[in-house]
């Protein structure tokens, strides 16, 4: 989906522990109530990555998993949620595109295997058009809420490419090879509601209710049970590596370390005193990427 080149420069001023350098940064990054927010800010641009998005993104993901967060939002400015690789930098360089390929991968691979790896739960928000490289960045959350606009198209094949950041990852592990392939070889756009159908997506709402449920979720996720979250996103993750003897011996391990955790004796008492639960256990179990 091609896209002018944004060239306005960013903003180098180095960031606080807490917040992204500039709101004219191409990829904005803060924390707030516990959740990490990672939000694409190119909207005249389609929120595609060029050279400078993509090393913005690889930082923002970066300050974000080295923050005390509970969970992260993915997100867009603008109408579009991300068209993928900004098709005006491929024909300026025309010439030495596999070059410039090589260099925004050694950014991007990376800093999407550390947000695979994350421990938090990871919601994105798709208000618009997704494609390309866009699809991964949608799909890599571990609950995807879109709006009833959006709309999915490959794109990679129109051009001649290949996937990459792990569109063709994400696509089949949400809807099957088969699905993939036919996204991704057909180029044909899939309307929201095909795409909750297909199980790309988790939850659709109406264009202005998104942005609202999106944090919503986001912050109800940050305030649970930390330990807790990251076991299930281990188990759930992990559960195609192995077979059931296996799969059952790590959920008797993973709920004989939840059962002697403050947070279990809390969520008990919480449910025999008809009460919402309050969890303070924030400490940190390690990343499984």
């Amino acid at each position: 989906m091609p896209s002018e080149r944004d060239r306005s420069d960013t903003d180098r001023q180095s960031p606080s522990p807490d917040t992204s350098p500039s709101d004219a940064s191409p990829v904005r990054w803060h924390v707030e109530e516990g959740v990490g927010h990672i939000v694409m800010n190119r909207p005249g641009a389609a929120n595609a990555l060029d050279l400078r998005t993509g090393v913005a993104l690889a930082e923002a993901i970066a300050r974000i998993a080295a923050a005390d967060v509970g969970a992260v939002l993915i997100s867009s400015t603008g109408r579009q949620f991300c068209a993928g690789g900004d098709i005006g930098e491929f024909v300026q360089n025309r010439d030495r595109l596999d070059a410039l390929v090589t260099e925004m991968l050694a950014a991007l691979h990376p800093a999407m295997r550390r947000l695979a790896g994350l421990r938090c739960p990871v919601v994105s928000a798709v208000q618009g058009a997704v494609g390309g490289a866009g699809i991964a960045l949608a799909l890599c959350a571990d609950i995807v809420l879109a709006s009833t606009a959006m709309k999915l198209r490959g794109g990679y094949s129109a051009i001649g490419l290949s996937p990459d950041l792990g569109t063709s990852y994400y696509l089949a592990r949400r809807a099957g090879a088969a699905r993939a392939k036919y996204v991704l070889m057909t180029n044909r756009a899939i309307p929201a509601d095909t795409c909750l159908q297909w199980g790309l997506v988790d939850e659709l709402h109406e264009p202005d209710a998104l942005a609202a449920a999106a944090g919503t979720l986001a912050r109800e996720l940050a305030a649970g049970a930390r330990a807790s979250l990251s076991g299930i996103k281990r188990l759930c993750d992990g559960a195609g590596d192995h077979g059931l003897a296996a799969h059952l011996d790590l959920e008797r391990e993973q709920l004989l370390r939840r059962t002697v955790s403050a947070d279990a004796a809390e969520g008990v008492q919480a449910f025999i005193d008809k009460r919402a639960p309050v969890f303070r256990d924030r400490s940190a179990p390690p990343d499984h990427g």
